[in-house]
């Protein structure tokens, strides 16, 4: 179902292609278990984040829960997003994917769930069962989002031929692509791609690692703006019209990092980050997955 999209919410939401608003920020919670990600999310929510990203495997999804419902924040407020692990490939374990996933969250539906990657676990990345097993896996997230157990449904680190054979073959057309995004990694031709067919595209790592946060001309900009590295590059993710999910357990920087909303980066600043486009991964490609 469509939502309304007011002056105020278009700076800090994107619609979808099926009208509903997503976050432009997320707390992204990989390799946060625990106490620790309990914590984080509380902390997320209590400063104004409304957008959570997990995955099934993840293994935070039980704790992620315990933290929304302490917030007491609305379920209708958040934006929750999970995500169908490689290991959980094909239309029957999909499915009972989605609902373990929701079971373990404690929620009666997600606002978007994902296709983790595009090949399926204990595969040669060359084996034409991986073109199968994510069709099927699809089908299952049609159904899911028919049902209105997820309002809305994705894929995450799928290229641009992945893309085309998806839209070429679904009933329900992908979107959201979560990728990969930073100014040492821009994607521009996969976001054009995306752009063209009005898939939003989600950047994990947008702060890549430390070397990207000392980058010259990222400190440069930084300065300038007299706001922190990390803050510069988020808002070059939201200013290239992307959903940023920046991970932190520390409440500092979670904090600093929702703090993106009140500045924006001049024409030639966003330039400048532009041109840092080297084609580097600080994590993984699926370009070799058929």
């Amino acid at each position: 179902m469509a939502e309304i999209l007011t002056s105020a919410t278009r700076l800090t939401h994107i619609p979808l292609a099926n009208g509903v608003l997503i976050p432009r920020l997320g707390l992204g919670t990989f390799r946060a278990r625990d106490d620790n990600v309990r914590k984080a999310v509380l902390c997320a929510l209590q400063c104004g984040y409304t957008h959570i990203d997990t995955a099934s495997i993840y293994k935070n999804e039980v704790e992620i829960g315990e933290a929304v419902r302490s917030s007491g924040i609305e379920r209708a407020s958040l934006f929750i997003t999970s995500k169908v692990s490689p290991f959980e490939q094909g239309f029957e374990k999909a499915t009972q994917a989605v609902n373990n996933i929701l079971d373990r969250l404690g929620l009666s539906y997600l606002d978007l769930c994902l296709i983790h990657w595009p090949g399926a676990a204990k595969l040669d990345t060359k084996s034409i069962q991986n073109s199968k097993l994510r069709s099927e896996t699809w089908r299952a997230l049609e159904q899911f989002y028919k049902q209105g157990k997820c309002r809305a449904i994705g894929v995450s680190n799928y290229t641009e031929k992945h893309l085309n054979e998806l839209i070429s073959s679904s009933e329900i057309k992908p979107m959201v692509n979560q990728v990969e995004v930073h100014p040492w990694l821009t994607q521009t031709q996969l976001r054009n791609f995306c752009n063209l067919h009005g898939i939003v595209v989600q950047a994990y790592s947008p702060l890549g690692v430390g070397s990207l946060l000392k980058d010259s001309t990222v400190q440069g900009v930084a300065s300038k703006c007299k706001r922190s590295p990390a803050q510069v590059l988020l808002r070059w993710g939201i200013q290239n019209d992307m959903v940023v999910l920046p991970k932190s357990v520390h409440q500092e920087y979670i904090v600093e990092n929702g703090d993106i909303f009140g500045f924006s980066l001049s024409v030639e600043d966003m330039a400048s980050l532009n041109s840092l486009d080297r084609g580097h991964h600080f994590c993984w490609s699926a370009e070799g997955v058929l």
